[in-house]
């Protein structure tokens, strides 16, 4: 699989060999400090996640209804059976009956849901902008983001990512990972909602869709390698340096 590229999405920041080393324009507030110092700490470590793993922009979109409440692995297989069967296009997609769709994406969970959500996806689409992805990434970002979050099954999350990863705008991805690791660093609290969340990176780093592509996808791997929800590696992290000794201390007890 291949970066998407089609609709917007370019090549994501390659790590720096020192902190520092960003553009100067990245050094903002109070707030914007610590996230950004997270960004160079994550990137510094783990390189370019080169991130939505994908061959078109309409399957970053599959995807991102797909890995709803399921690991990535499981989306794998079942874009790998949708490809077998050639129904990677929004076209395809709304002409298969619903029953084979949900086989098809049955190794993702919840598959019946899911196909009810491909098939509202594809009709959101054709209604209202011929079946055309180019057209609807024409409509502004924030009456873009309102039409898809009345679309059956999709919710911030998932609108975000279309956004973001299908079609190159700037809105910053939220997740449970995202919550956690701010809670924990003490940016946020868990009960901070997602359009809380979701200003706090918007407000206080710039707009660079590069960054917020790279941010985001370097926050879900440390969030599944390290920052778990049970039983973290603090002490592994790549952001564990910024939890002073008694936060590692109860966070890895469990407390």
């Amino acid at each position: 699989m291949v970066e998407v590229s089609a609709v917007g999405v370019a090549d994501v920041p390659e790590a720096k060999a020192e902190r520092g080393q960003f553009p100067a324009s990245l050094k903002t507030g109070p707030v914007g400090e610590p996230l950004l110092l997270f960004y160079e700490a994550m990137a510094e470590r783990l390189g370019p996640m080169r991130w939505w793993p994908a061959r078109t922009a309409f399957e970053v979109i599959v995807g991102a209804i797909l890995t709803q409440n399921t690991a990535w692995g499981n989306v794998e297989r079942a874009i790998t059976n949708l490809r077998r069967e050639r129904l990677l296009t929004p076209r395809a997609i709304e002409r298969v009956p619903q029953a084979k769709l949900a086989r098809l994406v049955r190794p993702s969970g919840y598959f019946r849901q899911k196909a009810k959500k491909l098939k509202a996806l594809v009709r959101f689409l054709r209604q209202g902008y011929g079946g055309s992805l180019a057209r609807m990434f024409r409509t502004p970002t924030e009456e873009l983001r309102e039409k898809l979050l009345r679309v059956h099954g999709i919710g911030p999350e998932t609108a975000d990512s279309i956004l973001l990863y299908a079609g190159g705008r700037a809105v910053f991805v939220v997740d449970a990972y995202t919550k956690r690791i701010l809670a924990r660093h003490g940016l946020a609290s868990e009960k901070t909602g997602y359009e809380e969340v979701r200003a706090l990176f918007e407000k206080n780093l710039p707009r660079e869709v590069r960054l917020w592509n790279e941010y985001h996808a370097l926050i879900v791997n440390v969030g599944k390698n390290w920052c778990r929800k049970r039983a973290p590696k603090c002490g592994e992290c790549p952001l564990g340096e910024f939890l002073s000794d008694a936060q590692r201390r109860a966070l890895e007890a469990g407390r």
